[in-house]
């Protein structure tokens, strides 16, 4: 059974890859991604018939994994620590899971279900959760925000930074790759954003904060985000940005 492992922490993806070899000799590991981008461009790569998916994942959780993929014909078996609402969605698509730390007979039960399940199981499944999940996600988490063709439906958390362009503004998203101008002025998207994890670092760039990899010391410093880009703190904002990350 053709499979791909994704799951942030190093150590659950050795973990279970080892198990797998050691309980589930037919499992044939395709590719191990640490994070929710690659785990998206194996899955449409390589089409795998089974995917072990870490819920929790920052930036691009499980969910979000399931939401951009173009291929969807395959078992889902998701990993998570104790999440109610993670686990919540996973019950109502009858999906399957297994609690950190994983046990060997709840990974080999979980896998033989997998094996089992038809092409029209698959689908049925994941797309009760995705529905399940656009019912839950709340109004102020998506808005429609004008472009030059018309409007583009833009999710809070799937924004890595925002980028003043004169009276418009670009966004920079973890999905698609390629950025999005909107028209709609930066003031306007620190007004949405500002109290779901946004951070305005300087005139020209809103920041998610939790796509920040790390901060440079500097007059103001500069911030190096998920996607490698630098953005500079504006000197008179570095003593509330430094304040602000102390309480994440």
């Amino acid at each position: 059974m053709r499979t791909i492992i994704a799951d942030d922490e190093k150590h659950s993806r050795d973990a279970l890859q080892i198990m797998l070899e050691r309980y589930c000799p037919h499992v044939i590991v395709q590719a191990v991604c640490g994070n929710g981008l690659e785990a998206i461009h194996a899955i449409n790569d390589l089409h795998p018939q089974l995917v072990f998916l870490d819920v929790e994942m920052p930036g691009i959780d499980g969910f979000q994994v399931l939401e951009a993929c173009n291929h969807r014909d395959f078992a889902v078996i998701f990993i998570t620590a104790y999440d109610q609402y993670a686990l919540q969605a996973i019950h109502h698509s009858a999906l399957d899971y297994l609690l950190k730390p994983i046990d060997s007979k709840e990974l080999r039960l979980a896998v033989e279900k997998a094996g089992l399940q038809t092409h029209a199981d698959k689908t049925e499944k994941l797309d009760n959760l995705l529905q399940f999940l656009q019912q839950q996600l709340s109004q102020d988490e998506r808005m429609a925000l004008p472009t030059l063709d018309g409007l583009q439906m833009v999710t809070a958390r799937n924004i890595i930074y925002c980028r003043s362009i004169g009276g418009q503004t670009r966004l920079h998203l973890q999905v698609p790759e390629k950025p999005v101008l909107v028209y709609r002025t930066l003031p306007e998207m620190e007004a949405w954003l500002s109290d779901k994890g946004f951070f305005r670092v300087h005139n020209s760039f809103l920041i998610n904060l939790s796509f920040m990899d790390k901060y440079i010391k500097g007059d103001g410093g500069e911030i190096i985000m998920s996607d490698g880009y630098s953005v500079p703190v504006a000197r008179e904002k570095k003593h509330d940005f430094l304040l602000r990350i102390e309480r994440l």
